[in-house]
């Protein structure tokens, strides 16, 4: 069974596994088969970039079955990719939409959608594994952006579990850090709370994703 596989069928977190399939749809969803199973990673494993997201949304990948596709923060996150010249295409809207990134690989901390978008601690422990293993994969890695503090989070506990010096590393909105060769770039989520506040300024995060690019 190769990581993907093992990722889809992944029963770990009781809560997640019942939270995935049991919700209420919107009506403008009815009638649509959701995917309701963990979400892999997408993207070119042999990348230079890795980013990384929190998890599914509910109506989002959790419906799709690919990541950041089919809501709100997809539409942001995309179309800023695309303008930087990480994608193909500026929309996200099923598996079978096109969208191909360039020379990066995207992922989350945790593969199942959970109740208010937030995880528990055991949850995200229970998902490092597989972030890790990604990571692994990731020959050619050069350079990580995390979507929000809690990917940050998750990041930086793989590394301290390596023995790598992290004390003086802060998450803060387009910050970076060299850690161990590979640059960490930080950025608030592309949630709509953040983009709608203006915490997540379009053209903000598109500079920060095009010098990301140029590194």
């Amino acid at each position: 069974m190769n990581l993907n596989e093992e990722i889809i069928n992944c029963r770990k977190c009781p809560r997640l596994v019942e939270y995935r399939k049991t919700r209420e749809i919107p009506k403008r969803y009815s009638g649509e088969i959701y995917w309701s199973r963990p979400v892999t990673g997408y993207g070119d494993i042999h990348g230079k970039l890795l980013v990384i997201g929190l998890a599914p949304a509910f109506n989002g990948g959790n419906r799709t079955g690919r990541i950041f596709t089919g809501d709100k923060s997809s539409d942001f996150l995309i179309s800023a990719l695309y303008e930087a010249g990480f994608t193909n295409i500026p929309t996200s809207t099923s598996r079978d939409d096109g969208l191909t990134y360039n020379d990066m690989y995207i992922t989350l901390a945790l593969k199942c959608a959970p109740p208010d978008n937030i995880p528990l601690k055991d949850e995200l422990i229970n998902c490092q594994p597989f972030l890790i293993r990604e990571i692994q994969m990731m020959d050619k890695l050069r350079a990580v952006l995390v979507l929000g503090k809690i990917a940050f989070d998750s990041y930086l506990r793989i590394l301290s579990e390596k023995g790598i010096n992290i004390k003086n590393v802060k998450f803060g909105n387009e910050l970076y850090y060299d850690i161990n060769g590979i640059r960490l770039y930080c950025s608030y989520h592309p949630s709509p709370r953040n983009v709608n506040t203006g915490s997540l300024k379009r053209e903000n995060f598109i500079k920060f994703l095009r010098e990301i690019k140029n590194t």
